[in-house]
């Protein structure tokens, strides 16, 4: 095993290394086959010669787009590393918050790398360049909503957009939450919070909230997208299963020129009261030959939670 002494005095390490060591262990997962160890300015490397040779590289380039610029980022380190790593290890009991698989779709703060996991979650991916509405359907835990809010994330970062709209009915799902103390934005938050929860893993806090009250990103109940004309943003539509005939003829209605559409859904959760139709299964119905709209269909092979969360719908009869 051969060894190379590394230095790094002309940089400084908390950009280097990042907050926590963040990037140092981007570095280490990176490089597999050396084992790296570092201590203040100095980095001893332990591995066979072409390894080694290769990370030196690597490293140089890491070494130099730091002293150029003063700093360093995840897209930094995927553009000079050539690949993606992830700081959080996929397990059975993952929730999905660091995809695997596929090309790169956004990267978060604390090395969160978010990519689609499944072969629905890469059509997603695939459609949306294709068609200006998805709508994609599927159970609990399928990604659908998170693989969205990622789509939309990265379309707002490439400037392909400038706003980012996500939007819900806002439907008690089984229980009777009564009066919520508050503002506005405190009583309907409650609804709101698994996009908020999908986010959070996509942009770092201060910056989300810098966009959520400049509105550069809108988070708000389905009954406020009534009368609007939705331009130049990307727009998803969670939940849609508790949307009416009418209102989801009204969201899908507010489309301008240069949008993207999401609507994303799980027909076998319906909390609208008995006698309101879900006006998803109208919309799945009547709009399947439309050029311009795919609708994708999540299964169980895209559950991506707890691995009990399979077992969990197939009990239920949510999946087969």
């Amino acid at each position: 095993m051969n060894e190379l002494n590394l230095s790094i005095d002309n940089v400084n390490p908390l950009v280097m290394w990042g907050a926590n060591n963040e990037y140092f262990e981007i570095i280490k997962k990176h490089f597999p086959k050396i084992k790296i160890v570092a201590r203040g300015n100095e980095v001893k490397v332990l591995g066979d010669e072409s390894e080694l040779n290769n990370f030196s590289s690597k490293f140089q380039d890491i070494i130099d787009h730091v002293d150029k610029f003063q700093s360093l980022n995840n897209n930094d380190l995927e553009n000079i590393l050539g690949t993606t790593v992830t700081l959080n290890k996929e397990s059975d009991g993952a929730e999905g918050r660091s995809f695997g698989g596929g090309e790169p779709i956004v990267f978060g703060p604390n090395g969160i790398v978010v990519k689609a996991r499944t072969a629905n979650q890469r059509r997603m991916v695939e459609s949306i360049g294709k068609n200006d509405i998805i709508f994609a359907i599927g159970p609990a835990g399928t990604g659908k909503t998170y693989t969205a809010v990622a789509l939309a994330v990265r379309a707002l970062k490439n400037k392909e957009v400038k706003r980012i709209i996500l939007t819900r009915p806002a439907v008690e799902a089984g229980e009777n939450l009564g009066f919520l103390p508050g503002d506005l934005k405190e009583k309907i938050d409650p609804y709101l919070r698994p996009l908020y929860d999908a986010l959070d893993d996509m942009i770092p806090a201060e910056k989300l909230k810098v966009m959520i009250e400049n509105r550069i990103i809108e988070i708000a109940p389905l009954a406020f997208m009534r009368g609007r004309t939705l331009d130049n943003c990307f727009v998803i539509l969670d939940e849609a299963q508790n949307a009416t005939d009418m209102q989801l003829k009204m969201f899908l209605t507010r489309m301008g020129p240069s949008a993207k559409f999401i609507v994303t859904g799980d027909i076998t959760q319906i909390d609208l009261p008995r006698k309101q139709h879900s006006g998803l299964h109208t919309g799945l119905r009547i709009l399947t030959d439309i050029k311009g709209i795919d609708i994708i269909y999540l299964s169980g092979e895209d559950v991506v939670r707890h691995k009990l969360v399979r077992n969990i719908l197939r009990a239920y009869g949510d999946i087969q």
